[in-house]
């Protein structure tokens, strides 16, 4: 039987233990991993190997072995409870003995279930799931996990109270992260709030989230566009003794300042510009650049934008200024720019 999107996510949750098999395939593995553990340990729970309930065969040593799997499910084991037999890396050629190791299953014996890499309608190994009457197939494909997966993966991490904000971030943050870096932001953020009773605030996320700027990079960079030109000396010094180079530093301005006329220029508003950033902007750093934009306008901002980019052909020039000070010079004439 095959299960659409809808149903797979309550099926992975809550998998039929009377069922013969599954078969979980999609081209990104790690959320093929990730679908698989939830599935093995929601079917057999979480002692299942230590119990050696759960037998793990690579498909490739079923080539030398095609016996393998069909002496795994009808394999009794010590300790009671549910078993499965998981194939990993599976494809069409490996159809036919899975296909017996099927046929041959009576109630009572292991679960069969198997992980594949994306497989087309005319897969034979897909055809076989999918005809089978007790046995299910399920497509994994790159979309964002939806509001029902992120609380889940909440309350597995034992986050119970989060505000509608820090959901919101979460949300983007998931859109944009792998399923695998995703995971490990949440339980990070659930050591972060560890003891503290008070609800995730949008404050929490960004100080789980990946960085993407180095704070002392995006020092500089609000005080170029908040006017703080007294600051930029002090703060270029810094990252120059940080080893941080002229170029990477103009790259990293232009970047910012590119977002900023993305916002400023977003037709439903600064505040929706930066929510649709990538990758997503968090906690006070939205709002503090969400007023840039605003404070700016898009006008001003492209006049900052030709700023940079003539900055940039200069500092990739054989001219012999030297170029921390040509950096400088135009982060502090950014900051001394007329805006809004």
């Amino acid at each position: 039987m095959k299960l659409g999107p809808r149903d797979a996510a309550g099926y992975f949750a809550r998998p039929n233990p009377d069922a013969t098999g599954l078969l979980i395939y999609g081209a990104d593995a790690m959320r093929v991993a990730l679908k698989r553990q939830q599935v093995l340990e929601a079917l057999l729970g979480p002692e299942a190997e230590a119990e050696m309930r759960l037998t793990r065969i690579p498909a490739s040593d079923l080539r030398s072995d095609r016996a393998a799997l069909l002496d795994a499910i009808k394999a009794q084991g010590f300790f009671p409870g549910p078993r499965a037999a998981f194939v990993e890396d599976a494809g069409d050629g490996f159809a036919p003995t899975i296909k017996t190791a099927l046929d041959e299953w009576q109630p009572g014996d292991a679960q069969i279930i198997v992980t594949a890499k994306q497989l087309n309608a005319r897969s034979a190994l897909r055809k076989l799931f999918e005809a089978h009457q007790n046995a299910y197939a399920v497509g994994i494909y790159d979309d964002p996990p939806s509001r029902a997966e992120i609380e889940e993966t909440l309350q597995k991490t034992g986050i119970a109270q989060i505000g509608p904000d820090a959901m919101t971030d979460l949300t983007t943050l998931a859109q944009s992260l792998d399923p695998g870096d995703f995971r490990q932001t949440v339980e990070k953020l659930a050591l972060y709030k560890h003891g503290d009773l008070t609800p995730v605030a949008p404050e929490d996320v960004a100080a789980c989230a990946p960085a993407t700027i180095e704070a002392e990079l995006d020092d500089i960079l609000h005080a170029a566009a908040e006017a703080q030109a007294g600051a930029i000396g002090p703060l270029i010094t810094r990252l120059g003794g940080q080893g941080v180079q002229p170029v990477g530093l103009c790259i990293a301005a232009l970047r910012h300042f590119r977002m900023l006329h993305m916002a400023a220029s977003h037709p439903n508003g600064a505040s929706a510009g930066i929510a649709a950033a990538r990758p997503p902007i968090f906690g006070p750093r939205r709002d503090r650049m969400t007023r840039q934009a605003q404070n700016w306008g898009m006008h001003n901002l492209e006049a900052a934008l030709s700023l940079l980019v003539e900055t940039d052909l200069s500092l990739r020039s054989t001219q012999q200024a030297p170029q921390m000070a040509l950096m400088e010079r135009a982060l502090i004439r950014l900051a001394m720019m007329r805006r809004g």
